[in-house]
């Protein structure tokens, strides 16, 4: 049987739907934007949750298009079959109206401001160029055709690029007699990305003024749609935008149009005949709580099924991991506190935290406290909402928090863990090093002890847990090679530490789990007398190591003790 192609990575709604994909028909937010009357319209989701898509998809339906020599051209023929045509003639009225700007800030992702407001303004001449058809027309006086000449081709000056989305959309009203819909497009990436390499400023200052001039005192602006990862709070670029309407992950309204609903997904999963691997689906994708909606992440629920497609007995994985926005997440592992690493350990065990709700922030205040953190990475995507209440004495909004499904859970217990163990691995190991050759137990014992309270660990995986922990942070004594037997099974220790030169010692290390402080000791003998008992150190002799020394080890939490035998 033929299936349709899955649209991976494709959010262009033309090519989507001419080319035969995959469409999960969302067509309906146009109907919800139209009744809503919203005049700018701000859509925050986590990203790859289709805001791309739908932005190509209202150009397309609204969009009085034209080619460069001003015919117009019909794309209603996309919406064929589709829920809108359901709609009553006054939503279909809309069709083909209106001029549309449609500017994505995707390609602001730069190193520096120089290059980042070049590729922005490159974005907007290109748009220039798409409506060049304006041009062969008389509705223009010489003088706007001479400035948007030269805002096409790159000769303005860097005020009339801040100012040209609003000049666009005055051409755009003389030539068709309509205002125009202004979509933007990850409207804060360029913010995002200037805040971690250092001109934030800067791009705030140009931001702001291309988003005040078209949005807020726009004269020839019908409406607009804003869609970004996190929302900004209107002092910085929204700066007295009283028209602006938000939809957060917080709203009710326009809800199941960013993800995919349940009732999607099990469609999804009948049409290519894998509803054996739904419940796999729901386990790892599942979870995500937009207003009153259960959504699941398109994104990954895309790829799983076209790895399914080609393999039933494919594993899930983690396709969203490095999609999400990581650089401000990571920095969550590097001002972590003590109470932070609990909070994390909590989360990693699916318990749930309690956080305030701030939606109203600035990416430079991202880092001014701990619960700003908490609130970016539940906005982009990390976590989902248990329930929400608001404080009757502070008028404060809760939320409480759990991670939605197995896809985020891998990631903390792989990208978060791993993070926590690289900077562990950044401190001063010297004085550990030393120890284990020299056989003080009590000092490695006080260096791995000190080391386990930068990191953290989670319940169910405490074994892989310090397996991994031992070899990371013993990995690096000079003239020593650090091996794992972990995968060896029965007859092998857990690390053997072996010299290069076969005349200097080598070491057998074997762990074990305590239950409590009390059994640290206990357990710490059972791990010499088990290194005894299964004669592991009869490998290394085998290698030519004459003198083997033992160390047993024994962990609780972030306690532990060690035994040393030579």
């Amino acid at each position: 049987m033929d299936y349709k192609p899955l649209p991976i990575g494709i959010d262009d709604f033309e090519k989507l739907i001419t080319r035969g994909y995959y469409f999960v028909d969302k067509t309906m937010l146009i109907k919800e934007l139209l009744d809503k009357k919203g005049l700018v319209n701000l859509f925050t989701r986590p990203r790859r949750f289709g805001k791309t898509l739908n932005m190509s998809m209202l150009q397309y339906f609204f969009e009085d298009a034209r080619d460069d020599n001003g015919n117009k051209v019909d794309n209603g023929y996309l919406f064929d079959g589709l829920n809108i045509m359901q709609a009553d003639d006054r939503y279909l009225a809309h069709m083909g109206q209106y001029p549309v700007i449609n500017l994505s800030l995707q390609s602001g992702k730069q190193p520096d401001f120089e290059m980042a407001q070049d590729s922005l303004i490159d974005e907007i001449q290109q748009e220039y160029y798409r409506h060049i058809y304006i041009l062969k027309n008389d509705a223009l006086v010489e003088t706007q055709k001479e400035k948007y000449e030269l805002i096409m081709t790159g000769k303005a000056k860097k005020i009339e690029y801040a100012k040209s989305l609003e000049f666009l959309s005055q051409c755009l009203e003389k030539y068709y007699g309509k205002k125009a819909i202004i979509l933007i497009d990850e409207y804060d990436v360029p913010l995002e990305h200037a805040f971690i390499k250092g001109f934030y400023d800067e791009m705030i200052g140009f931001i702001r003024s291309l988003f005040e001039s078209a949005l807020k005192t726009n004269a020839s602006l019908e409406f607009a749609v804003i869609t970004g990862c996190l929302r900004i709070s209107k002092e910085s670029i929204f700066t007295g935008m009283n028209n602006l309407e938000i939809i957060s992950i917080l709203s009710k309204n326009y809800d199941e149009y960013f993800g995919f609903t349940e009732k999607e997904v099990g469609k999804i999963c009948s049409d290519y005949h894998l509803e054996i691997r739904y419940d796999t689906i729901k386990e790892w994708y599942n979870g995500y709580i937009f207003g009153s909606a259960n959504v699941y992440n398109p994104w990954s629920v895309v790829r799983y099924i076209k790895d399914l497609k080609a393999d039933i007995d494919e594993f899930p994985s983690s396709y969203w991991a490095n999609t999400s926005s990581n650089s401000i997440v990571r920095s969550l592992i590097d001002m972590a506190d003590e109470g932070t690493k609990g909070e994390i350990e909590a989360i990693i065990e699916e318990k749930t935290l309690v956080k305030p709700v701030h939606e109203d922030i600035t990416y430079d205040e991202v880092y001014e406290t701990m619960d700003n953190l908490w609130n970016f990475m539940f906005f982009t995507g990390y976590f989902r909402k248990v329930r929400e209440w608001m404080d009757e004495k502070t008028k404060q909004i809760f939320v409480e928090l759990t991670i939605p499904n197995e896809e985020v859970k891998y990631i903390f217990r792989r990208k978060v863990l791993s993070w926590f163990d690289q900077k562990v691995k950044q401190k001063d190991r010297t004085r550990l090093l030393q120890a284990v050759v020299d056989g003080d137990a009590e000092t490695v014992e006080e260096e791995i002890g000190d080391m386990l309270l930068e990191t953290i660990s989670f319940n169910d995986a405490y074994e892989s847990f310090y397996h991994g922990f031992l070899a990371g942070v013993l990995a690096g004594i000079k003239g020593y090679v650090v091996k794992s037997n972990r995968e060896g099974g029965y007859g092998r220790s857990d690390l053997f530490i072996s010299p290069v030169s076969h005349r200097k010692a080598a070491f057998v290390v074997e762990f074990k789990i305590a239950q409590s402080v009390r059994e640290l000791e206990t357990k710490a003998g059972e791990a010499i007398q088990q290194i005894k008992d299964r004669q592991y150190m009869r490998e290394l002799h085998d290698n030519g190591y004459e003198v083997v020394h033992k160390y047993g080890i024994a962990f609780f939490g972030k306690d532990c003790h060690v035994v040393f035998e030579e």
